[in-house]
């Protein structure tokens, strides 16, 4: 899980190109949802929350500032691997619909093999069935 995370929080901070496998996304949430708890967490304990609102506190609003581009991004690529455009994203605005719409797809199976967005991610290794194979 940590590995995903990694991936798109520090390999692809902010590349909106290319496409990202189920497990890329959803690993990725879960451990921001995680930490988001966790430093919910000690930011109540220390007494650090803003204004009002109890959930929100300053380690956790910096944080979800820090991931909000690579969310961002790991979600128009999720998009990308079923083939969808990054646009789709703003459906979740049609109440209730959209955002039922949104998870149906992120939570749907890539296209196998490559699309308009880029190669299958799944499919690494794509090159090894490339040897021997000539080109005019």
């Amino acid at each position: 899980m940590i590995e995903w995370y990694k991936k798109v929080v520090f390999d692809n901070y902010a590349n909106f190109s290319g496409r990202a496998r189920r497990s890329e996304y959803w690993y990725y949430t879960l451990a921001t949802i995680i930490i988001s708890m966790l430093l919910g967490l000690v930011d109540f304990v220390c007494n650090l929350t803003i204004g009002l609102n109890p959930g929100m506190g300053i380690t956790r609003a910096i944080y979800s500032l820090l991931v909000f581009i690579p969310g961002l991004a790991v979600m128009v690529r999720r998009l990308h691997d079923v083939g969808k455009s990054g646009w789709f994203f703003f459906i979740i605005f049609i109440p209730l619909a959209g955002v039922i719409w949104l998870l149906i797809v992120l939570c749907t199976e890539g296209d196998s093999g490559p699309n308009a967005y880029g190669p299958d991610p799944k499919n690494e290794f794509d090159e090894i069935n490339e040897i021997g194979k000539v080109e005019f």
